[in-house]
């Protein structure tokens, strides 16, 4: 059974809820990199409302390259990326096509930097329309222009028209409920034009990667100690707000013994106290500026750190502990003179006749991976502005109408939304058994690829059930993929939730089983970071590589494998993991 375009429901195993009809031609599917995105299930009004008014911006950037024929974008499925399940999964068919297409590169070389944990997907399944000349050329001409570009004007069009479509906006405590929801619904078609440059700024991002393999690459260079230390990065850049407010609470007595009563029940102590007053004003400030941000921030139906601030607070609380050696100004610092030791060296083994287009993949790595996590930033700014409408408005019907809840809005279909909107009593049931059934699905783990068709729900890992394996022995290697360069040893702290990161601080590892930017302020009192899935663009590896941190990504299992207070010793060049004993 399939969902139509409006959001209707299909029942794969567990009842209605959202699942998407897979591509035919291109019938791989992957969790890499969009877990990273939506780790939760979606709500189906967030996911029917981009359907219906967001259109196909995956499509639109793949024509744009001329790597995909118009009648391969035009099948009527789900092709580049859709919900399974009730699950988000990107197409790894797609993405493997483009590398066959592509001379000289291999489908390693297009899985590695985007996703992830690569042995966990299934092998290619080969089609004899698979290569196309005319598309190959087209391809090249294509990424000739990207490498030719040195800068990117059309992101600070995209900013500006942001900005101006925001200052825009009804404020919030004056619209009508009508507005609320309408102004929402109108900001997706501008969501899918600047998620379409997103989408081409990453694949820039491959472009220069690919250039570099070919040129830094073939002398056995380090290429992920060509891109650390960059600066000017937005996904790292609430770190340093939150390691402020770290450092107001390290160097204050009484912040330090509400913090150190617990983090339940911090703010309302924080708000009774006069004494905390400057502490709160810049956390507001650091709310204002970045409370976009947090774990789920593409999906409109979830929390980020403005709407809980309990969230970032958890973060601080960690932050306070790291000495001031783990700052990431001083950290960043460092690795920006590593990185420029490393571009002058790799520059000197490159063959001379090959040095412009190591300069040229270089400047294009370096842009783009500015630019898509700039981009990544506009984009779930403005997201947050539907989000707190749509919020808003869930509120206003909760007030009116006994016995509904606030967040009962999101799990309405688009075509109900006018129904429930004016009688929400009636939906009461139909809510509830959705609620139960999203719930259901945040308590499994989906696949992490499929091919065809998606795997009954019932052959799904529960998470409880995740059992962590006897102790490994001494000297037992764990392999992934090497992200950030450099060789730490630390006690492996085990964190599934960035909310609740335990007692997290310096001499620790940070073992995870994903990272989004929710995580990012973990990384800065940790000495090292491990994760279970991830590619050499990941989140998790941009980050560690501008605070100077060892990295190893799809470390497949790792957060299972390794006990939680092992010590470990982790290689982020090698992509090893060693374990050393008990901590």
């Amino acid at each position: 059974m399939e969902g139509d375009v409006q959001g209707e429901l299909a029942d794969f195993g567990l009842g209605p809820y959202v699942h998407g009809t897979p591509s035919r031609r291109f019938p791989v599917y992957t969790r890499g990199n969009a877990g990273e995105v939506y780790p939760q299930p979606v709500f189906p009004l967030t996911s029917a409302m981009a359907k219906a008014f967001a259109g196909d911006s995956t499509g639109d950037f793949l024509r744009s390259t001329g790597m995909l024929t118009d009648a391969e974008c035009d099948e009527d499925a789900d092709v580049f990326m859709g919900v399974f399940g009730g699950y988000a999964y990107i197409n790894l068919s797609v993405t493997r096509v483009v590398a066959i297409r592509t001379p000289g590169m291999s489908l390693n070389d297009a899985d590695a930097p985007f996703l992830g944990a690569e042995a966990l997907a299934p092998e290619h399944i080969a089609d004899r329309r698979d290569r196309n000349w005319i598309a190959t050329v087209r391809g090249l001409r294509y990424g000739w222009r990207v490498l030719a570009s040195p800068d990117l004007p059309a992101l600070d069009d995209a900013a500006a028209e942001i900005a101006t479509w925001r200052a825009g906006l009804t404020p919030i405590c004056e619209a009508s409920d009508d507005e609320l929801f309408d102004e929402t619904a109108q900001m997706l078609p501008m969501i899918s034009r600047i998620f379409a440059l997103h989408l081409s700024i990453t694949g820039g991002t491959g472009i220069g990667l690919d250039a570099l393999r070919r040129t830094a690459g073939r002398h056995g260079e380090d290429l992920m100690a060509l891109l650390g230390g960059l600066g000017d990065v937005d996904s790292a850049v609430p770190s340093d707000a939150l390691w402020d407010l770290g450092r107001l609470v390290r160097g204050d007595p009484g912040l330090t013994a509400h913090f150190d009563e617990g983090l339940d029940g911090l703010e309302t102590r924080l708000l009774g106290d006069a004494a905390a007053a400057d502490f709160l004003a810049a956390f507001n400030g650091f709310l204002a500026r970045h409370g976009a941000r947090g774990p789920n921030e593409w999906e409109m139906g979830c929390d980020v750190w403005g709407t809980k601030p309990a969230l970032p607070l958890a973060l601080v609380d960690r932050m306070r502990h790291a000495d001031d050696d783990h700052s990431p100004g001083v950290r960043g610092a460092r690795r920006a003179t590593d990185r420029e030791d490393a571009v002058a060296a790799a520059r000197r083994r490159v063959r001379r006749h090959e040095r412009w287009l190591f300069d040229r993949g270089l400047r294009c790595t370096v842009v783009r991976t500015r630019g898509r996590e700039r981009c990544k930033t506009i984009l779930v700014e403005a997201i947050h502005e539907g989000r707190l409408r749509l919020r808003e408005l869930g509120r206003r019907l909760a007030e009116r109408h006994p016995g509904v809840a606030h967040d009962d809005l999101f799990f309405v279909t688009l075509d109900e939304a006018p129904t429930y909107r004016a009688g929400p009593e009636a939906f009461v049931d139909v809510v509830s058994a959705r609620r139960a059934i999203r719930n259901r699905l945040e308590a499994l783990e989906p696949p992490f690829s499929f091919a065809g068709r998606l795997p009954p729900t019932d052959t799904w890992r529960r998470r409880a059930d995740a059992t962590t394996a006897e102790a490994l022995a001494p000297g037992t290697v764990l392999t992934g993929t090497g992200g950030s360069p450099g060789v730490a040893r630390g006690r492996a702290r085990v964190v599934t939730d960035p909310s609740d990161p335990g007692d997290l601080g310096p001499g620790d590892v940070l073992v995870a089983p994903l990272t989004d930017p929710s995580w990012t302020p973990l990384f800065v009192p940790v000495e090292a970071v491990v994760v279970d899935v991830g590619g050499q663009m990941s989140h998790a590896v941009i980050v560690s590589r501008e605070l100077g941190l060892p990295c190893v990504v799809a470390a497949t299992g790792a957060t299972t494998a390794i006990l939680d207070g092992t010590l470990i010793e982790v290689d982020g060049a090698a992509g090893t993991i060693r374990i050393l004993g008990d901590g």
